[in-house]
């Protein structure tokens, strides 16, 4: 059990969390923004960017990696759809479990091969919401 000091509206709060499986490898923090900086007005053209790699045959319907609620809440967002391409980490729904919102990232790279909630829903914990194949 790993505990954790939370602050949040000036309450400091005291929190012990269960690593699973693993599963501390998968929920790396997400990077920090930079402040925005001011560009030139005659700023010169980006680097050409190079081309994507050829795509993978897309994984049945439902196969690979499951995506399951940690805690019960209510589904406010599903960033993703069947046929998106995911990467480590990227973030693929938001849940909201006492007014709070927690981000869902990815657990593996791949294709989305199931969306099994809608946004609005209510859902329980360890309930699957996708697949990644």
């Amino acid at each position: 059990m790993k505990y954790l000091r939370i602050s949040l509206e000036g309450k400091t709060y005291e929190v012990g969390v269960e690593v699973l499986d693993g599963a501390s490898a998968a929920f790396a923090p997400a990077p920090i923004a930079a402040a925005p900086v001011a560009v030139a007005a005659h700023a010169p053209a980006p680097a050409p960017v190079a081309a994507a790699p050829a795509p993978v045959a897309a994984a049945p319907s439902g196969a690979g990696e499951k995506v399951c609620a940690p805690m019960a809440g209510i589904l406010l967002k599903m960033s993703v759809k069947v046929g998106d391409v995911v990467t480590l980490g990227q973030e693929v729904a938001v849940l909201e479990a006492m007014k709070m919102e927690t981000s869902l990232p990815a657990t593996v790279a791949g294709t989305v091969t199931s969306v099994l909630v809608a946004s609005g829903t209510s859902v329980t914990e360890s309930q699957v919401l996708l697949t990644i194949g």
